[in-house]
């Protein structure tokens, strides 16, 4: 009989044992550093020329690269709604920054809330901040027992949406303040972080690190540009790269080993999940996005596909690859799953849980991920993507457009031609040979994927005629009569 209690206590003891180490593994420190504007090829693993990101390649070299990774909007505001509350667009109605389409309305085929009048302000919602009922990747982990600080840039508004700490300088300002252009502000933010690891080193922490560089003013310390400034004009180079952008990258990099370097000290590294990615494409005025097309605020692989890695090394063996497109609104359920969190009842969470990926399983090598756009916005120099509509000439960036991707194949559905367009990203990343006409069973198929999709979420669809296009300048006397809307 005492045999028996004997051993059936140490049985319970081993399953309690073996619960802690599958808890340890399963609820890991998370730090998300995402950069802004950051292009996916502006670091070094991803092929970068001139730039130099030593500390983010080797936290990609000590876990895991994705290869198609992806934000949920091709533009910061609406890029961070869908990492914060795990919704599409379509659901928040966060489109842009500012909220309204952005270039000559005399080149807008629908009416739309726009920059230039107040003509369409009521047309369709265009938010400018997260409703603060939303529950947040912040709140669904402080429910399993986490503490969180969001340190750096916010663009979601005043509400703080959970975290127990919003510090957008690294020095205590407030969500509602900018610090774009400030040569400082990486290092401080990188300060808090660390501080904030010191101090929660025995408790399960999240941190939401969000730098404001690479985003414009292009500006960097002076010692750090007069380096990148000597280094162009010692050897020759295939473009005329701007050595202060890649100071701001320096930034940038060096706040990643700092982190790491934070994490060792206190003996976090090998149960802190380490996550580095940027908020959309890289900007056309900066840097360069080839072999991509586009670049941010379009809806071609420029605009959307970033660079990312994650580093786990209780999990996650050094040096692997994955394939599988993420994108932003699978950040919610993938913490949660990780945090042993409970996802929100109140709202949709569209996204899907990555973790399985980080051992292997493509469990979601065969799910679509969307985008959508209800807006325009202008573009400049090689990111004149989109042409003014019955014409030739390229303007936009984006119009009014959906994306699906699904697998290696991408649709884009343009709202003003009543048109698509498909690639295949596996032989064509530089999306350069449109197979829509050569493949109508894949693109029918897709298409009728994104319409379902769009009706499940309500995306709302432009289709009141614009009086304003084809005028000059705007002036009505001069308009031409508009074609009728697609359908």
């Amino acid at each position: 009989m005492q045999l028996r209690i004997f051993c059936a206590c140490i049985f319970t003891f081993c399953i309690f044992a073996n619960s802690l180490r599958s808890e340890d593994v399963t609820r890991p420190n998370i730090v998300y550093i995402m950069a802004d504007d950051l292009g996916w090829a502006d670091v070094g693993y991803n092929g970068a020329e001139f730039y130099e990101t030593p500390n983010i390649d080797a936290l990609c070299a000590s876990g895991m690269r994705f290869t198609s990774a992806y934000p949920g909007a091709s533009n910061c505001m609406p890029s961070r709604s869908c990492i914060m509350s795990g919704m599409y667009t379509p659901r928040t109605q966060m489109w842009t920054p500012g909220r309204m389409a952005k270039g000559n309305k005399a080149k807008m085929k629908f009416l739309v809330p726009r920059n230039s009048d107040r003509q369409g302000d009521k047309v369709f919602p265009s938010l400018g901040a997260l409703d603060p009922s939303v529950v947040s990747v912040a709140e669904v982990l402080k429910e399993a027992g986490y503490k969180s600080a969001h340190f750096g840039k916010w663009h979601l508004g005043p509400n703080g949406q959970g975290f127990d700490i919003n510090n957008t300088n690294g020095l205590g300002a407030g969500t509602d303040k900018r610090f774009y252009g400030n040569v400082d502000v990486a290092e401080n933010l990188t300060t808090a972080a660390c501080e904030f690891i010191d101090d929660h080193r025995d408790s399960p922490f999240f941190v939401y690190l969000c730098h404001w560089d690479v985003h414009t003013p292009i500006r960097a310390r002076k010692e750090i540009v007069s380096k990148y400034s000597d280094k162009l004009s010692n050897e020759n180079w295939t473009r005329d790269w701007n050595p202060t952008y890649a100071a701001m990258i320096e930034a940038v990099d060096t706040s990643v080993g700092r982190v790491r370097e934070s994490l060792e000290k206190n003996g976090l590294t090998e149960n802190t999940l380490i996550m580095f990615t940027s908020d959309n494409g890289g900007f056309s005025g900066a840097t360069w996005c080839e072999p991509l097309k586009g670049a941010k605020g379009a809806f071609y692989e420029g605009g959307i596909r970033v660079p990312a890695c994650v580093s786990w090394p209780k999990v996650v063996k050094p040096g692997t690859v994955c394939d599988v497109p993420i994108t932003g609104v699978d950040i919610m359920p993938t913490f949660a799953e990780l945090a042993g969190a409970k996802l929100p009842t109140t709202q949709p969470v569209d996204g899907k849980s990555w973790a399985p990926l980080l051992s292997g399983n493509d469990v979601l090598s065969k799910r679509a991920i969307f985008w959508h756009y209800p807006l325009y916005l202008a573009g400049a120099k090689y990111n004149k993507v989109v042409p003014i509509y019955g014409t030739d000439e390229m303007y936009w960036r984006a119009t009014p457009c959906s994306v699906i991707r699904e697998g290696d194949w991408k649709l884009i559905q343009f709202f003003e031609s009543d048109s698509v367009q498909l690639y295949n990203l596996n032989d064509d990343i530089g999306e350069k040979n449109d197979l829509a006409q050569s493949n109508p069973e894949k693109a029918t198929a897709l298409l009728n994927q994104l319409k379902s999709w769009q009706s499940k979420t309500k995306a709302t669809i432009p289709t009141t005629l614009n009086p304003d296009f084809g005028s000059v300048n705007g002036d009505r006397k001069s308009q031409r009569k508009p074609k009728s809307a697609a359908k």
